[in-house]
């Protein structure tokens, strides 16, 4: 899922300036209480799509107008602006749009989408002007920032664009400041200056740059660095002799001349300071290259907002209602989420959005999630639970008429009904295994695509109109599709393997293939499953909270070396976040509880959690942007990855950025598998139109929060499959005899996904179990067998289900 966003180090707009001072070990750091004023640009000057009209029958407008576009998608507003050097650039953008639905748009700069998108909500009325900020990429001379509405209601009426360049960084070279038990090199490349710091191998050795401030204030330092060893080489930052940041990670690069940057904000005091850099072990430090000082990234999150409320409650409307949030710079945006789905969006100085299009007698659980213009994001506000009125119209459609199935194959059927009348109007018809719907149209026929070979199928088709109410059902028509044609094995038999379970979320196998642990979600408890069904608790894992959502007791992997060390893993929600840990397993209990790595943000939902070994030995990991869609793009954050690291919680030696990211750009990662090749493949939650099975690849950037499902983005990758959220939403995976195996949460299905030989392409995707068993959570291989066992969830908030109805089953593949 699926963004050239720009990283999450973004420069406040009341920040810090920097010149530089030419002398050796000396930079002068300006910190200022405020940057120069913006440049302004009205949108009656700009370029814009032919139909477009300047305005001024609206008041509170700048300049002499504002211009207002064609409602239609594709109408855009095109600002020409310059920066005078390369950066990140903050764009303040002032609109209105007084009708009730939003009005998004793609921006793109320089004709590269940033944001794809970018919600315009509503502003109550044409006269109540708001202002949306945001960060975007800018190169050094003259830009194109375009809007480019996505919808039929065209761009909201724009005022003006407001244009800031964030101050440059300045270099400090390492050869130029103060060095103690280190040399100056230039046996490698890729430097800057005119060398770099070796560090001696031993504890305590330093590089100290002098810095001068004229005022104190906070500053980004940026340490350029190599590591050509397998081992990490921890460093103290301190500033005038206090430890600012104790132990921190100089990961591996992969060799000596590929190089990295580790950043963070430390204050400075008006005058001079002293930044050193300080080896915590026997290895020393790494290979310094230069200190970049510059303005201080704002990574201060918003507070949570308050309680939500809803009034004004109708049959497919309500007014969403919040307490505001605070932030040290300013709430530039609220998200309107419907459990893990945002639906909405309010401007900053707003505390209430009306939501339009619900369906009648529906109950919807919702939360606010604030955002600043760096892109920091609050925790959840606490849940409301809301119900729309029901539906005025209480008449239901007619029954439609008879139901047949013709032209069946392995993986398809031809449907055809008579028409339903309705005293208003049909809007549609749902084509039903049971009550779980299969698939929705408007006509009365269709072709059936995706079934599974070999299969037995009851349908049936009922009628929907406007207010959401149902006909009778047709006559169920049964049918088996054709003999499979595959070698790969398809689903033969399924039994229940254990019950009595409460959202079972990670399944691992021991290494002698006789049990299983698997984790509970909730409960934190974690079980050894033997192979008839016998289950034992083995222990519960410290520390771990709930979210009321998605977090808690996730994943868990077992160390491939078990036999010898009784390591397993656990990914888990705290207090601060979410961790990966270690524990001692002797076969019986659990002890030791260690943390590996912490600081990877939580929220209430997006938290990821899958663990798995890869044939390499390492571990990876799957982690969610917490709702907050910018950390996918940050390379330096551990949110919205693929992680990859050792058994001692290290960054793995050659991960493409030197530091635990091994890919980027996701949004709630979930299944992670390794087929015959070594190749790793992942499944990822989709928010409202794609829900994407992904081969990953190291340093390869998924595309989220521009592109959800496949785009044409350069620097994207596109999923290999895709399904709307409504037939899957994926949680884990599995491979079986070069098939792929995923689980489907609101899908309630299994899909099989066959890999073509060995390329990096899938086959046609076949659905098994549609709205049998509920809800489908974890799907993982028993060893020496060509079987898979399958776990539900249909105990969380979304199945409704008693605690304790959850089931894990087995099926063999045949």
């Amino acid at each position: 899922m699926r963004s050239t966003t720009p990283s999450r180090g973004r420069l406040r707009r009341i920040a810090i300036g920097a010149v530089v001072l030419l002398c050796a070990g000396l930079v002068q750091v300006v910190p200022q209480s405020a940057s120069a004023a913006p440049t302004r640009y009205e949108a009656e000057s700009a370029a814009y799509t032919s139909g477009s009209t300047v305005d001024s029958n609206y008041a509170g407008y700048s300049g002499s107008g504002f211009l207002n576009t064609p409602n239609a998608a594709g109408s855009y507003v095109e600002f020409t602006v310059n920066a005078a050097s390369a950066g990140t650039a903050t764009v303040a953008l002032r609109y209105a749009n007084g009708t009730t639905a939003d009005r998004p748009a793609d921006i793109a700069v320089n004709g590269t989408v940033v944001k794809a998108g970018y919600s315009f909500p509503s502003t109550s009325t044409w006269d109540a002007w708001t202002t949306s900020t945001l960060t975007v990429p800018v190169n050094a001379g003259s830009n194109k920032i375009r809007l480019t509405a996505t919808g039929s209601g065209g761009l909201a009426n724009t005022d003006y664009l407001d244009f800031e360049l964030a101050a440059a960084a300045t270099d400090h070279q390492a050869e130029d400041a103060t060095i103690s038990q280190g040399t100056v090199a230039t046996n490698h490349t890729g430097y800057t200056g005119t060398g770099f710091v070796d560090y001696t191998n031993i504890t305590g050795s330093y590089v100290e740059f002098t810095v001068s401030a004229a005022s104190a204030g906070s500053a980004s330092l940026a340490l350029r660095y190599a590591n050509g060893t397998t081992t990490d080489r921890p460093m103290d930052i301190s500033v005038n002799g206090t430890v600012v940041a104790s132990g921190v990670s100089f990961p591996a690069t992969t060799d000596w001349d590929t190089w990295a940057t580790k950043t963070l904000n430390a204050s400075l005091t008006a005058g001079s300071n002293k930044i050193r850099a300080t080896a915590t072990t026997a290895a020393g430090g790494p290979n310094l290259d230069k200190l970049s000082v510059g303005a201080a990234a704002d990574t201060q999150a918003p507070t949570r907002p308050g309680q939500p409320s809803c009034s004004d409650i109708g049959e497919d409307t309500l007014t969403l209602a919040w307490g505001a949030s605070t932030d040290n710079v300013g709430v530039t945006a609220y998200d309107l989420y419907e459990h893990g789905n945002k639906i909405g969006e309010a401007a900053g100085d707003a505390t209430s959005k009306n939501l339009t299009g619900l369906t009648p007698n529906t109950t919807y659980n919702l939360t606010v999630i604030a955002r600043d213009a760096s892109g920091n994001t609050s925790p959840a506000s606490p849940a409301v639970d809301c119900t729309t009125k029901p539906s005025s119209d209480t008449t239901p459609p007619t029954k439609p008429g008879t139901l047949t199935a013709s032209n069946v194959t392995a993986t398809s059927a031809d449907l055809s009904w008579g028409a339903s009348t309705d005293d208003k109007a049909v809007v549609g018809y749902d084509v039903r295994s049971g009550t779980t719907v299969y698939k929705s149209v408007t006509g009365t026929s269709t072709t059936l695509t995706g079934l599974a070979c070999n299969s037995p199928y009851t349908l049936n088709v009922v009628a929907r109109d406007a207010a959401g109410n149902v006909s009778p059902e047709t006559n169920t028509v049964t049918f088996t599709t054709q003999t499979c044609s595959t070698d790969g094995g398809v689903p033969s038999s399924i039994s229940t393997v254990s019950s009595g379970w409460t959202i079972p979320w990670g399944t691992y196998w021991m290494p002698d293939g006789q049990t299983a642990l698997v984790t509970e979600r909730d409960d934190f408890r974690v079980w050894k499953v033997a192979k008839d069904g016998t289950k034992t608790q083995v222990g519960t894992v410290p520390n771990a909270v709930t979210t009321d959502g998605e977090g808690g007791l996730l994943g868990v992997a077992v160390d491939p070396n078990w036999s010898t060390n009784h390591y397993v893993y656990f990914m888990h929600t705290a207090a601060e976040g979410n961790r990966v840990v270690r524990m001692t397993y002797n076969g019986t209990s659990l002890s030791g509880y260690t943390v590996l790595l912490q600081g990877i943000k939580k929220n209430r939902y997006h938290n990821g959690g899958r663990l798995a070994f890869g044939p390499d030995g390492y571990l990876y990991v799957s982690t969610g942007e917490a709702q907050t869609p910018d950390l996918a793009q940050d390379k330096n954050s551990l949110n919205g990855k693929i992680l990859r690291m050792t058994t001692d919680g290290k960054a793995a030696p050659g991960n493409p950025f030197g530091n635990y990211v091994y890919s980027y750009g996701h949004r709630n990662p979930q299944g992670l598998a390794f087929d015959r090749n070594g190749r790793l493949w992942e499944a990822e939650f989709g928010n409202s139109s794609k829900d994407e099975l992904n081969l990953i690849k190291p340093g390869a950037n998924y595309g989220w929060p521009t592109c959800e499902g496949t785009c044409s983005v350069a620097g994207m990758t596109n999923p290999k499959k895709t399904w709307n959220v409504s037939e899957a939403s994926p949680s884990g995976i599995a491979i079986v005899r070069n098939v792929i195996y995923m689980a489907s949460l609101r899908g309630e299905r299994l899909w099989r996904i066959p890999i073509t030989g060995d390329t990096e392409n899938v086959g046609t995707p076949t659905a098994y179990y549609v709205g049998t068993y509920g809800r489908l959570r974890t799907v993982t291989k028993v060893p020496g067998a060509d079987q898979l066992w399958l776990s539900t969830t249909n105990c969380d908030n979304n199945g409704g289900a008693a605690d304790g109805s959850d089931k894990i089953f087995k099926l063999s593949i045949s």
